[in-house]
């Protein structure tokens, strides 16, 4: 897929999540990258036989303090790995969805162990 239309989908994920939480985002930079360097795979302890789909850096809104962030918070999705996973075109485009509220997740503060319960 041509990294135009892998945004098209991304921006299209955003859309859909519900405008009181899209409002939120204005601090929140989205970054689509082929895929994630072996610099953040090892720091972030992801194993061999692994893949990383998507990356929150910041803090999160739940420990913010009441001054605005110095730099944005960001949100990384990696479209190879997506790719790699997917079969379809559609099946993309879901993975995008799951990737996206996953990581915007954590920018509420909610952690992998909550997600998992919740299927993302």
């Amino acid at each position: 897929m041509d990294r135009r239309r892998f945004q098209l989908l991304v921006q299209e994920a955003i859309r859909e999540v519900p405008e009181e939480f899209r409002e939120k985002l204005e601090n929140v930079t989205v970054i689509i990258e082929d895929e994630p360097s072996r610099e953040l795979l090892e720091r972030m302890e992801v194993l061999p036989e692994e893949t990383l789909f998507g990356l929150y850096e910041g803090t999160p809104l739940t420990e913010r303090g009441f001054e605005a962030p110095l730099h944005p918070d960001c949100i990384w999705i990696f479209q190879r790995p997506i790719e790699d996973e997917c079969e379809t075109e559609e099946d993309i485009k879901k993975e995008i969805k799951i990737t996206v509220v996953h990581e915007l997740a954590h920018f509420f503060g909610l952690d992998d162990d909550y997600l998992e319960d919740l299927g993302y």
